[in-house]
C-alpha cells in the first residue's frame, strides 16, 4: 500500500488519473460510477466513463470491509457528537475510514469536507 489514499476529488481533478500515485478506496469507485451514470450530457458522460476506465485499469481499490466499517462508525459518531450530520458525509467518511485503517494520509482537494474530524484523520491538501 502506498503512503496516501487518493480521495475521489483528486481522481476527478487529475489531468491524467493514470499518472497518480497512491491507493484508492472502493467507495471512490462507487462515487465515480454514480457520477458517470447521472451525467445528463452525453459528451460529459463519455468523458467520465473514459476517466473511470483509466482509474479501474490503474488501481486495485481497497475494500470496504469490517475494519473499515467499524472505523466509519467511529468517525460518523464523532461527526454526530460534534453537531453535524454524518449521513451528509457518508462517502467521505468511508474513504477517511479506509485511510485510517491502512495507516495512511488522505490526499484530498476538499479538506473542508473533513474539517470537523481533522483531529481524527490525517488529511493532506492537494498542492
Amino acid at each position: 500500500m502506498s503512503r496516501v489514499l487518493l480521495d475521489t476529488s483528486v481522481l476527478i481533478d487529475a489531468d491524467d488519473p493514470g499518472d497518480l500515485e497512491g491507493g484508492i478506496s472502493a467507495a471512490s469507485l462507487a462515487e465515480l460510477h454514480f457520477g458517470t451514470l447521472v451525467a445528463a450530457d452525453p459528451d460529459e458522460r463519455a468523458r467520465r466513463a473514459q476517466r473511470l476506465g483509466v482509474i479501474e485499469a490503474t488501481f486495485d481499490p481497497l475494500p470496504v470491509d469490517a475494519r473499515v466499517a467499524r472505523e466509519w462508525g467511529r468517525l460518523a459518531a464523532a461527526v454526530a457528537e460534534r453537531g453535524a450530520r454524518p449521513r451528509r458525509r457518508a462517502i467521505d467518511l468511508v474513504i477517511a475510514a479506509t485511510a485510517n485503517v491502512h495507516g495512511v494520509r488522505l490526499l484530498t482537494a476538499d479538506t473542508a469536507d473533513l474539517a470537523i474530524i481533522d483531529d481524527l484523520v490525517e488529511v493532506q491538501a492537494v498542492s
